[in-house]
């Protein structure tokens, strides 16, 4: 929103003067000025000219002075109430508000109660033409102080600005036709009838209910009734705890007997879920009607304890749904967050996805946020939760506009959940409902929150819920006809209660499957004997001739960096010279080879584009004119899409992002890199809840695949592991797949595999970092045409297996260092081999090595301490076979910060290795 400070400081006899210039000639002012002037002008309205076919200001026609000094006294009052009304507004349905030093009242601008009935030409300026000011603040406290506060003072579009002035002073205190009351009432008493079933049926339970914010139910039906007659096709929603089941059953269309189930502990993992049996979903899915008789398919994601973490995943799977369905037309697919305030005020990953929302590689057409504020977090009150206003206001950060909202209010959600709706339809934007409610129980059911809030549990206690509240507004100030419905619906609900504890059986609703969803439907879980050996991933010579000159051309009008030219140009000459393609080649053709057969490759991450070690060089760019191009743009047959992007500053939201765009779609390769490996610390979350456990809470498979830099080149405690051994530890039932490599042609079939397994898995491979340009690392043209991913690399220099007295397995980067000490002092009793696959381990290849070197000692050898790592978790896992482990000392930190430190560390594990 524009400053008009200027305007309202000015001296009354220059602000005169150029409103006579004005009169004259709009054109010869400053445009704000000019604005300003327009509001007096009501003359235009009537069509009245000057001699130069200016409008001619009222005011100079009739001779009428204007006392501008008091004039823009009250255009500050309004730009008062536009600015600050919210902080007035009657917000909070239980306790009195907080004196936020608005000062909004007569005295500030220089008025007394004298001056309500004296008219000003000010009035002009909302609409209301001269008028007396009591009129003015009666027309802006409706509009911007009663039960909804708007805030938006920060939007500096002022089409934005203009749309929400004209919602909220035009439009918004219009009565609700009698069809859409009767479908707010009908919502309020599902939400309401739900609770008192649950709270009659499972006395004591948890069950986290949403009584108090019973609203929201009435809500979130708005919002997808609005959306669908706004050309939406797709809701995608996520949400915590609180409320789901409401949700579900009232807004997803979920059977009781479903929810039930699931409730009581009942449920089958592959139970049909209304939806249908859709491997995929997370959550559930629905295809509802609405009452303008649209279709809107409706996505509810998992919802773990974990608050905010389902954020990133739902802009994720909106984003990739819209890429795959809707031709990247995001007016189709709408996400909606519902969150809590407490976490929304306190949790980072929020932050993370408002600043997402307008990046190229992570834009979505903008998310409704909507807040189900209890005014609590847990026990704790808002005092202590929060240091800002509002726990909405870091929506300023992305002038995203926030409707603050009594909850107790329905007529008055529903309106601003109708606006958020229209205004990201309208504007592609973020958007925030803050509504303002509270929480009957404690943070469960057995939980009592007067331990801390004795005084707003004593209010709560007494207070009528939102069904109650509407139901009698609708009696004693409704019509006729919404009198009556009041009263029909009423002995309804007591009726429709009565059924659900009959348990009156419901009817699922039907579902029609989308395309992706059969993709996954056509996917199987994986069993043990599918990590007994590798598919087949090779790729015909002809293909491999066509993607390697496509990667090193780029057009004629393309002028690349020297430097990098001249990387390319080293790239062939070792192709042409000895048949032989580096690290990112090989990355860079699996990614061609992917898009060949048909499937979309998504990359995303910090400085992706060109790798964080200026080895990928995916994109480059033009040194005059900084125009960039894509490698992988050229490719002739190419069906598939690849996109690649360089990230914000994020781990944990940009990988959820990813893991959320990766379970849209099973034919997309769906990568993450992590700058360094060990800054996937900021995803934990992400990685715990969703990428290491998914498949066994929530019955969805993902084949989202990380690559984390990891190796000890004495770059210190902080780029040095990928932590290791955290992944191992989550290991069990198969549910993701841990890689260390070594070659670029294994990289090459690791990551063609994730798309070709019947299957999805979660691939976390270690990737390496100096050793990117290592030649042992370079492989052969014949590695790419022929066979598939190779779990375990024997040792090819091995000529008399009955010479070798000590085998040395090992994993990534340490097999250089060991190889190279091997070589350098003739060492023909030692084999080195090398584990490429850590989980799931590959026990056959393994045995057979092991029979094979029969008569040797075995050593495992890590360059990690010992407590990290994949040391204790071979221990653990590898009991057919016999072997001692070499590493570094247990550990506090994962390395030394002193590279002379490091360098001796690491000679006494070769050492070691090559002499016991």
């Amino acid at each position: 929103m524009k400053d008009f400070s200027y305007i309202t400081s000015s001296h009354p006899q220059f602000v005169e003067s150029l409103y006579q210039d004005f009169s004259k000639n709009p054109e010869s002012v400053d445009p704000e000025f000019r604005k300003f002037f327009e509001g007096f002008d009501f003359a235009v309205n009537n069509g009245s000219k000057n001699g130069n076919g200016a409008a001619t200001p009222a005011a100079v026609s009739t001779g009428e002075a204007i006392d501008w000094m008091r004039e823009i006294r009250v255009y500050r009052i309004i730009l008062g109430y536009r600015n600050k009304g919210h902080l007035i507004a009657k917000t909070n349905p239980i306790r009195e508000r907080k004196d936020r030093g608005a000062n909004l009242d007569l005295g500030f601008f220089g008025f007394t109660e004298a001056d309500l009935d004296k008219e000003f030409q000010a009035g002009q300026l909302i609409g209301l033409g001269k008028t007396k000011l009591r009129n003015i603040i009666d027309y802006l406290q409706k509009a911007y102080a009663t039960h909804v506060g708007v805030e938006f003072k920060y939007i500096s579009e002022q089409d934005r600005v203009d749309w929400l002035y004209n919602e909220m002073e035009r439009k918004f205190n219009d009565p609700l036709p009698l069809e859409k009351r009767k479908r707010i009432l009908e919502k309020l008493n599902q939400g309401v009838m739900f609770e008192k079933f649950l709270h009659t049926k499972y006395i004591g339970q948890k069950r986290f209910s949403l009584e108090g914010g019973e609203t929201t139910i009435a809500a979130l039906d708005a919002i997808i009734n609005t959306a669908a007659d706004n050309d939406v096709q797709e809701v995608v929603i996520g949400m915590a705890h609180r409320g789901r089941l409401n949700v579900l059953a009232n807004i997803m269309g979920k059977t009781y007997e479903q929810i039930f189930s699931e409730f009581e502990g009942t449920a089958k993992l592959d139970q049909t879920m209304g939806s249908g049996d859709v491997k995929y979903h997370m959550g559930y899915g629905s295809e509802v009607t609405t009452p303008g008789n649209k279709t809107v398919h409706l996505k509810l994601m998992p919802n773990p304890s974990h608050l905010e973490a389902v954020d990133p995943v739902v802009v994720g799977f909106s984003r990739a749904k819209a890429d795959v369905m809707y031709e990247s037309e995001y007016d189709k697919i709408l996400p909606i967050l519902i969150h809590g305030d407490a976490s929304i005020a306190g949790q980072g990953v929020v932050y993370e996805i408002l600043q997402m929302s307008d990046l190229k590689g992570y834009y979505t057409g903008g998310t409704i946020h909507f807040v189900i504020n209890n005014q609590i977090g847990f026990t704790t009150d808002f005092d202590d939760a929060r240091s800002s206003d509002y726990c909405t206001s870091l929506a300023g950060a992305i002038q995203a506009p926030v409707l603050h909202v009594n909850g107790d209010d329905a007529e008055a959600v529903v309106k601003c959940v109708e606006i958020a709706t229209r205004y990201r339809q309208q504007f592609n934007a973020d958007i925030f409902v803050d509504m303002v409610c509270y929480r009957r129980h404690g943070h469960n059911e057995g939980d009592d929150p007067k331990f801390t809030q004795p005084h707003m549990y004593a209010l709560i206690e007494k207070h009528q819920n939102p069904r109650e509240l509407y139901t009698n507004y609708l009696l004693e100030k409704g019509e006729a006809d919404a009198k009556d419905l009041a009263k029909e619906m009423e002995k309804k609900f007591w009726g429709d209660l009565q059924e659900r504890l009959d348990e009156v059986k419901q009817n699922p609703l039907p579902y029609n499957y989308q395309q992706p969803e059969l993709w996954w439907k056509s996917l199987r879980k994986a069993t043990s004997d599918d990590f007994v050996k590798s598919p087949t991933t090779a790729i015909s010579n002809s293909d491999f001739k066509k993607i390697f000159d496509a990667l090193m051309s780029w057009p004629e009008d393309f002028t690349p960096l020297k430097k990098v030219e001249k990387i390319i140009q080293d790239k062939v000459k070792l192709f042409q010279a000895e048949n032989k393609v580096d690290w990112a080649t090989g990355e860079l053709m699996a990614y061609a080879s992917i898009l060949l057969d048909g499937n979309d490759v998504r990359m995303s991450g910090q400085d992706v584009k060109r790798g964080t070690f200026s080895h990928r060089h995916a994109v480059l760019r033009d040194e005059n004119t900084d125009k960039e191009y894509s490698r992988l743009s050229r490719l002739d047959g190419a069906k598939g899409k690849f996109r690649i992007y360089n990230s914000l500053l994020s781990e944990y939201g940009v990988l959820g992002f990813e893991y959320g765009y990766a379970m849209a779609n099973p034919h997309a390769l769906v990568l993450w890199e992590a700058q360094f490996g060990d800054f996937s610390n900021g995803a934990q979350t992400m990685i715990d809840q969703f990428i290491s456990a998914g498949e066994q809470k929530w019955n969805r498979m993902n084949g989202v695949t990380m690559l984390l830099p990891h190796g000890y080149e004495g770059q210190g405690p902080e780029h040095s592991s990928a932590r290791m051994e955290r992944y191992l530890q989550a290991c069990a039932e198969l549910n993701m797949v841990i890689t260390n490599i070594t070659t670029a042609a294994n990289l090459f079939h690791a990551l063609r595999r994730q798309v070709a397994w019947p299957f999805r898995k979660p691939l976390i491979n270690f990737s390496p970092k100096a050793n990117l340009r290592h030649p042992g690392s370079y492989s052969h043209l014949s590695e790419f045409i022929s066979g598939g991913f190779k779990e375990v690399i024997d040792d090819e220099n091995v000529t008399d297996v009955a010479q070798i007295k000590k085998v040395l397995f090992c994993s990534g980067k340490l097999y250089f260092d060991l190889a190279e000490r091997k070589q350098k002092d003739n060492r023909n009793d030692v084999a080195i081999i090398r584990l490429e696959q850590i989980y799931p381990l590959p026990f056959k290849q393994l045995d057979d090595l092991y029979k094979k070197y029969n008569k040797a000692v075995w050593f495992w050898v890590q360059e990690e301490p010992l407590n990290m790592g994949a040391a204790s978790f071979l221990q653990m896992n590898l009991k057919s076979i016999n072997y001692g482990v070499i590493s570094r000392n247990p550990s506090a930190a994962t390395a030394t910060g002193y590279a002379k430190v490091h360098k001796q560390e690491q000679e006494e594990i070769i050492q070691t290795a090559f002499s016991i």
